[in-house]
């Protein structure tokens, strides 16, 4: 119970007064203090931030402070305050955003290499991708593996969050099965050779920035953020373009 009572806000100690003085009904603080095994100075404070809360109260009898705890009902209180607090730090957030952008690196004139880890990263890096205003991005990407990553309804959603953006498609791929029967309206994309190129990667090229994501192994991926390294990604991948066949 003491565990459940910490999940709803309060802490430690609160959990077992609060519990302690449940159990009393009525009681002083030394009774509440034995019962909760806290010690009698620690128990008072406590006590103050209860009924601060409006978890506890207390009466006076033959000139002695006894305390109640009130309804658990009041526990709701706590989700309350806790909604508040959530609520004052969104509009903290929301006024200190713009000046987090002006120091942050979004207007792509610095560098920067960002490093992402696991399934979770790696569909960060498509969010990211998806962020971008260009219309064609280009890709070299191994379907075998890609597919063994993301599940298909997964990448079913990915490619209408992309059609939907109006974002198509330069790729080259391999493909254990072959070349697609069926190709995405719009997109533009050619099978390499497996045996010539026997990546297990997935690299796409979008604004001034490059990702890179292994799709074997360790799953890891990379975002580089700068604007000549991209144009030799795209300078190697329209080589590769111009030598291959439809």
């Amino acid at each position: 119970m003491i565990l459940k009572l910490k999940q709803l806000g309060l802490s430690d100690k609160e959990a077992k007064v609060y519990l302690a003085a449940l159990e009393l009904g009525e009681a002083t603080v030394q009774e509440i203090a034995k019962q909760a095994s806290v010690n009698r100075p620690t128990t008072y404070v406590q006590i103050e931030r209860l009924i601060k809360l409006g978890l506890m109260s207390s009466v006076e009898k033959k000139g002695k402070i006894h305390f109640i705890a009130e309804d658990p009902v009041q526990l709701s209180k706590l989700l309350d305050e806790q909604k508040r607090e959530i609520e004052e730090k969104v509009k903290f957030f929301q006024r200190i955003l713009p000046e987090i952008k002006n120091v942050c690196n979004l207007d792509g004139k610095k560098s920067r290499v960002r490093f992402f880890e696991g399934l979770e990263g790696l569909r960060s890096i498509k969010d990211e991708i998806l962020k971008t205003k260009d219309k064609e991005i280009k890709a070299f990407f191994s379907v075998d593996d890609f597919n063994n990553i993301f599940s298909e309804e997964e990448r079913s959603k990915y490619l209408n969050r992309r059609l939907k953006k109006g974002i198509k498609v330069k790729g080259l791929y391999t493909r254990s099965e072959g070349p697609f029967e069926k190709i995405t309206k719009g997109d533009d994309v050619r099978m390499i050779p497996k045996k010539d190129f026997p990546i297990s990667s997935d690299v796409t090229i979008f604004s001034d920035r490059v990702a890179i994501s292994a799709l074997k192994d360790e799953i890891v991926g990379v975002i580089i953020e700068n604007k000549e390294i991209a144009n030799v990604f795209r300078s190697i991948f329209n080589l590769v373009w111009e030598n291959t066949k439809k």
